[in-house]
């Protein structure tokens, strides 16, 4: 363990962090790459890195138009769980969840990841059956799941509400306990200092301005910094991937949408789990006190980050009916980050109608939970030409067969599961 004297603190203090040693390399642009990854978050840095890894496939470069995890990486909630009812979508998030455990020590990067428990309330018979239904059919894929009373929930969370005067009854609830939250910056730098540390180039300030194809086969990119030419590319752009799929000359079955979260001031502990329910607000408690508060999409269509005040003022009051103790605090900060949706609400991952580029997108709400599956399944695609099993199910020829992955009400974002 280095050692350091009461000076070296005080240096270190006082300095503005040109002696520290950087994460990773400010990389410039190399005429050309084996592959290079379009998107600096964490989907995208997760995919370099799993290349790098798992295919000993080195010579890939991460060009991020922004600075590294300024995108929809830092504009979630953090929520990490795995209880989504389609088949194909339990596997493919538990499989992530696993991954998360055991993240920090394989990044030796500090995620600040806390297994907390994601807690799923019914409020009405109807959310009651539907709860009831996704727990036995995710015990059914093996994916850990608890049934609670209304008794056992009250004892768990004391703020809710759950008296029989209450605004939304709590008639029972879900409970996965290896779900929960993670640091989302950590997450962005962890993955970019492990993918740099096993040579890959991360760019920022890197935008794409165009695909170069030749004969139905992508040849490179054209940036703000030149041209960079790649036998491979890969496209992980979250709510703007149907803009960089116009510029390769296709289109993508995505919409977008702003999504937003705010935070309270800081309070003593007194939120001990991620609470969700199907008046699609979550609610948690950081590490700093704060109580971080999600909520749905806006109802429109738009790449903006700022959202509308009706959804927080709907938010707001709802929190206050679940945990009235909360009303009066104040409200610190809110940001919003694009989502991108696809028709069936799960993602799009593997080929492209042009040879060898790939897309990984339209995971909407549920983004940040499959960081590391994503990544993994993505780099697989990539390197071997071939979708992993895991991503079968989630080809961009599903639209035209109608073999949909149905997750409607996966997250609460776009009705009540």
């Amino acid at each position: 363990m280095a050692r350091y004297s009461i000076f070296d603190i005080v240096r270190h203090a006082r300095s503005h962090h040109e002696r520290w040693t950087p994460a990773w390399r400010k990389a410039e642009p190399k005429p050309a790459y084996d592959v290079v990854i379009v998107g600096g978050g964490g989907h995208g840095l997760a995919a370099a890195y799993y290349l790098a890894k798992e295919h000993g496939v080195r010579n890939v470069a991460v060009v991020e138009r922004g600075w590294l995890g300024g995108g929809n990486v830092a504009r979630n909630t953090t929520i990490v769980r795995s209880d989504y009812l389609e088949d194909a979508s339990a596997r493919i998030y538990d499989f992530s969840l696993d991954l998360w455990h055991g993240l920090a020590q394989e990044l030796n990067f500090n995620l600040m990841f806390s297994p907390r428990g994601v807690l799923k309330l019914a409020h009405n018979r109807a959310s009651l059956v539907e709860l009831a239904r996704r727990v036995g059919a995710l015990r059914l894929n093996g994916v850990e799941m608890e049934w609670l009373s209304p008794a056992e929930v009250r004892a768990l969370v004391p703020i809710l509400d759950c008296s029989s005067e209450a605004v939304h009854p709590v008639l029972g609830a879900s409970l996965q306990r290896r779900g929960g939250v993670a640091r989302h910056d950590a997450v962005a730098w962890g993955f970019a200092r492990a993918a740099d540390s096993r040579g890959v180039d991360i760019i920022e300030n890197c935008e794409v301005t165009g695909i170069r194809r030749e004969r139905g086969r992508v040849t490179g990119i054209e940036t703000n910094r030149g041209s960079i030419a790649a036998r491979k590319v890969g496209i992980v752009v979250a709510g703007h991937s149907s803009v960089l799929a116009e510029m390769a000359g296709f289109r993508l079955p995505i919409r977008s949408y702003t999504m937003q979260a705010f935070v309270s001031e800081p309070v003593k502990p007194t939120l001990d789990v991620v609470l969700m329910t199907p008046l699609v607000i979550s609610l948690f408690q950081s590490d700093k006190g704060e109580i971080v508060t999600g909520m749905s999409i806006e109802p429109y269509n738009s790449y903006s980050q700022r959202g509308s005040l009706p959804q927080i003022e709907y938010v707001a009051a709802k929190m206050a009916e679940l945990c009235p103790s909360l009303s009066r605090l104040g409200m610190l900060r809110k940001w919003g980050g694009t989502v991108d949706v696809s028709p069936d609400i799960s993602p799009i991952i593997g080929a492209t109608p042009v040879e060898g580029l790939y897309i990984n997108a339209g995971w909407g709400t549920g983004g940040f939970k499959a960081t590391p599956g994503s990544g993994f399944v993505f780099a697989h695609a990539i390197a071997q030409g071939r979708p992993h099993p895991l991503a079968e199910p989630y080809g961009l020829e599903r639209f035209s067969s109608g073999r949909l992955v149905n997750e409607h009400g996966a997250s609460g974002s776009f009705e009540s599961y």
